[in-house]
C-alpha cells in the first residue's frame, strides 16, 4: 500500500501522508489540509471517522470483538488481575511489580482524608440531587484545595496527583451513595485492598462491622476492569480536551464525569433498568417489547442491546455475564426484574432479527442487573461506571500533558446568515 492519501479538489490535487498504529489501523494525516487548500476541511459528526490523537493506551478492534490496555486481553486481565493492578498498568504503561503494587497502595491510603470543607459542600446538596451531579461537582472542588498546578515534567509532582485522586475519589464515590441513603460518612480501613474499601464504605452500616461478600468483591473487581477505559469514547475526549487547555487533573475529570452522565454514554446502565421497570408496570411481557423494538414506526427503544463500536459480541459483556451468573446464584435473590432482564437476554440471543444485526446484550446490559443485585441505588450506576473509568481518564490526560498536544479546537461550517445591515429597534 501507498504510503500516501491523493485528494482530489476541482483541478487540484493534494497529497497527505499515512499514518500507520502497530495494530496496522491506518489513518490520513491531514494536519496541513487546511493551509494546503487554502481553507478546506472536514466534516465528521460524531467523528465516527476521525482520530482526534495517537495513543499507546488502549486497543479496540469492534469489528472482531477485541479489547486491550496495554496490549494486555481484557479476558486475561479481568481474570488474573485486581482492579489497581490494571489502574496501574494503564497510567504507568505496564503490569506493576509486587513492591510497585505495594507502594501505589500504601501512597494511595496515605491520602484517602478528604478536607472537611468537601463534607459542607456535601451537605449543602439536597438529598434529592443526582448523585453525578455531586460527584462531578466535588471532584472539581477538590481543585480548590489543591491549587497549586501539577508541573507535567515532574514525574514526582505527577505521581503524587494520580495518588491523591485515586485514594480520594472513592470516597467521594461512596459519601455520594451514603448521602443519598442518609448515612453517616465513614473511611476505609488500611487492612482491606482498594476494591475491599470502596465496598465497606458503601455498604457499612453504622453499629455494625461490615462481612464481606468475596463473590460480590469479585464481581465488582471485573464491573471495574472492565469500564476502566474504551479509548477515544465521549467522557475521555472530553477529559483530553479540557486538559489541553492545561486545565489540572481534578477539573479535567470533573469535566468527563459531567460527559459520562449522559443517557447514551455511561448513563445507559440506569437506563437498562428504567426500561425493565417499564416493561414490569406494563405487565412483564417481553415478547411484546421485543416485538416493539423490531417494529420501526414504534418509539421504544431494546437499551443494553448492541454497541456502536463493537460489531461483534462485546468482549467485556461475555465476561461480565459470567459474573452476573455467579452473583445472582450466591444471593438467591428472586426479583421480577431481573427475571424480566433474562427473558429478553434469551429472546434477543434466539432471534433471527437480533442475532442477525448483531444486537447482543452489551456490557450495560449485565452492569445493571449485578448493581441492582448489590442493592446499589439505579441513580448511583453510572457513578461506579465513573468510579472504573478513572484510572483511565488520568492515563489519557496524562498521556496528553506529556505529549505536548495542542489544545483542542474544533473547525465548522458555517450555515447561518450572510452579513446582514443592523437595524434599530424601532424598525424591526
Amino acid at each position: 500500500m501507498s504510503d500516501i492519501a491523493k485528494l482530489q479538489i476541482g483541478e487540484n490535487s493534494y497529497e497527505f501522508p499515512l499514518i500507520k498504529g502497530t495494530e496496522n489501523e491506518v489513518a490520513i494525516d491531514i494536519k496541513s489540509l487546511r493551509g494546503a487548500t487554502n481553507g478546506v476541511i472536514t466534516i465528521d459528526p460524531g467523528y465516527k471517522n476521525t482520530g482526534s490523537c495517537e495513543s499507546a493506551i488502549t486497543f479496540l478492534d469492534g469489528e472482531k470483538g477485541i479489547l486491550r490496555y496495554r496490549g494486555y486481553s481484557i479476558e486475561e486481565l479481568a481474570e488474573k488481575a485486581d482492579f489497581l493492578e490494571v489502574a496501574y498498568a494503564l497510567i504507568f504503561g505496564d503490569l506493576p511489580t509486587k513492591e510497585q503494587l505495594d507502594k501505589f497502595h500504601a501512597d494511595i491510603k496515605t491520602k484517602s482524608v478528604v478536607d472537611d470543607d468537601i463534607k459542607k459542600i456535601l451537605d449543602a446538596f439536597p438529598k434529592t440531587a443526582h448523585p453525578m451531579g455531586i460527584l462531578s461537582s466535588l471532584t472539581s472542588a477538590l481543585t480548590a484545595f489543591n491549587p497549586s498546578s501539577v508541573n507535567v515534567d515532574s514525574e514526582e509532582e505527577m505521581y503524587n496527583a494520580i495518588v491523591k485522586i485515586m485514594a480520594k475519589f472513592p470516597v467521594l464515590v461512596a459519601w455520594t451513595m451514603r448521602k443519598q441513603k442518609g448515612l453517616p460518612l465513614n473511611y476505609g480501613s488500611k487492612s482491606l485492598g482498594y476494591v475491599e474499601n470502596i465496598m465497606k464504605m458503601m455498604f457499612e452500616e453504622p453499629n455494625e462491622d461490615y462481612v464481606m461478600n468475596p463473590i460480590i468483591k469479585d464481581a465488582l473487581d471485573k464491573l471495574l476492569i472492565l469500564h476502566a477505559d474504551h479509548e477515544q469514547n465521549c467522557s475521555t475526549s472530553t477529559v483530553r480536551i479540557v486538559g489541553s487547555s492545561h486545565a489540572g487533573l481534578f477539573a479535567s475529570l470533573s469535566a468527563g464525569i459531567s460527559a459520562l452522565w449522559g443517557p447514551l454514554h455511561g448513563g445507559a446502565n440506569q437506563a437498562v433498568l428504567e426500561m425493565l421497570e417499564a416493561i414490569k408496570a406494563d405487565g412483564g411481557d417481553t415478547k411484546k417489547y421485543m416485538a416493539k423494538a423490531k417494529d420501526k414506526s414504534d418509539p421504544f427503544r431494546l437499551m443494553g442491546f448492541g454497541h456502536r463500536v463493537y460489531k461483534n459480541f462485546d468482549p467485556r459483556a461475555k465476561i461480565i455475564k459470567k459474573a452476573a451468573d455467579e452473583v445472582l446464584k450466591d444471593l438467591g435473590i428472586e426479583d421480577p426484574i431481573l427475571d424480566i432482564a433474562r427473558g429478553l437476554e434469551q429472546e434477543a440471543l434466539n432471534d433471527p432479527y437480533f442475532v442477525d444485526r448483531k444486537l447482543y446484550p452489551n456490557v450495560d446490559f449485565y452492569s445493571g442487573i449485578i448493581y441492582r443485585a448489590m442493592n446499589i441505588p439505579v441513580e448511583m450506576f453510572t457513578v461506579m461506571f465513573a468510579m472504573g473509568r478513572l484510572p483511565g481518564w488520568i492515563a489519557q490526560w496524562k498521556e496528553m500533558r506529556l505529549g505536548k498536544e495542542p489544545i483542542g479546537r474544533p473547525r465548522q461550517i458555517y450555515t447561518g446568515e450572510n452579513l446582514r445591515p443592523f437595524k434599530t429597534i424601532d424598525n424591526r
